[in-house]
């Protein structure tokens, strides 16, 4: 499969399906593995990152762990082609800052993607749509087992699975779950509810992780900490928390429609005509529009749109996709007049 094959689907986890989908968009959990006789990245030379990017590469692909396994050097990857994988959640901002042989596998649902040379020597991470740690969990165990028995992970007695970062150390375990929170943000009581989250070792981030601002009312929250929790406390720590933030939004929501019913369905028309006639909309634009519209379907104001549309909607109109769909590079302006004219073709006759 190439990366050109992506662009007129999307990964399962967009899917709007599972628990809590109308407000809990992914589940995902990502470990980090590093082999056993090489040094972390930060102290490999060029010839040992080309050892572990073909160990893992050749492990990956003769383990058998999914049907329609494809990988990406991203060494050879152009911008555009780094760019695109970063908005589909298949490699992180850093992967594809990085430098030497490194590259991702990922097979054809996009539910599981495995980067290697990351941070870490290996990074596997599995993602579903909505509220399904356990499935995802399960999923993970499964392919760490996999190919556990088949190379030396770095392990202490002691501290656990030996990781680059001291965050990772011990079950070299990140579990996430993307929530969209829009009536927590409109009512101002989302500060709240994500300092009780900070209390509890969790932490909260942007769509993309680490380093990223939130941007469409989405917002990742994630174990801040890998050392001393098993990999089911932490994963109970966030089902716990998860359940409690989407009753506040639902509470928020309701509030929002009793005491500002008019204030809330002009919002939320306003976004869906912008939408449905603007000329040219900036990627900024593009997911706070998307995120009242989604709100709106989820609240019953609008009833001829799927959400999984909405869902595509937030990564298919980001500047990577959108270049890759054109076939080249487009500077800002460019882009703001495809991105309009590609979501009012999707939204056409609706």
């Amino acid at each position: 499969m190439e990366i050109r094959d992506l662009t007129d689907k999307t990964g399962e986890w967009l899917r709007g399906t599972g628990k809590e989908s109308d407000i809990v968009i992914s589940s995902r959990i990502r470990l980090a593995r590093n082999i056993t006789g090489y040094p972390f990245l930060s102290r490999s030379n060029l010839k040992q990152r080309k050892e572990i990017e073909s160990l893992l590469r050749n492990t990956i692909i003769e383990s058998s762990i999914a049907q329609d396994i494809s990988y990406v050097n991203l060494n050879n990857a152009t911008s555009v082609d780094k760019l695109f994988l970063v908005e589909r959640h298949l490699i992180s901002k850093e992967h594809a800052a990085g430098e030497g042989e490194r590259g991702v596998a990922f097979e054809k649902s996009e539910t599981i993607s495995l980067m290697i040379n990351e941070e870490d020597h290996l990074r596997i991470q599995v993602i579903h749509s909505g509220f399904e740690l356990n499935d995802t969990w399960e999923t993970t165990d499964e392919i760490d087992n996999i190919l556990g028995k088949r190379l030396n992970f770095a392990f202490s007695a002691r501290f656990g699975y030996l990781t680059a970062c001291p965050t990772n150390v011990g079950t070299g375990m990140r579990v996430s779950v993307m929530l969209h929170l829009p009536a927590l943000g409109m009512t101002k009581h989302i500060e709240k509810v994500f300092n009780a989250v900070g209390k509890l070792g969790l932490v909260v981030r942007g769509l993309y992780g680490e380093g990223t601002k939130v941007s469409g009312d989405l917002y990742q929250i994630s174990n801040q900490f890998a050392l001393g929790k098993s990999e089911k406390e932490i994963i109970s720590i966030i089902e716990s928390v998860i359940p409690r933030i989407t009753s506040y939004e639902r509470m928020a929501r309701k509030a929002l429609v009793l005491e500002s019913k008019d204030q809330l369905e002009d919002r939320i028309w306003r976004s869906y005509g912008m939408l449905k006639a603007a000329r040219m909309i900036t990627s900024e634009e593009i997911l706070q529009l998307l995120s009242q519209v989604r709100m709106g379907v989820n609240i019953g104001l609008i009833d001829n749109i799927e959400i999984q549309t909405l869902n595509e909607l937030f990564v298919l109109t980001l500047p990577g996709h959108l270049q890759k769909l054109q076939g080249c590079e487009l500077d800002s302006t460019q882009r703001n007049i495809i991105r309009a004219s590609y979501v009012r073709k999707r939204l056409e006759g609706l």
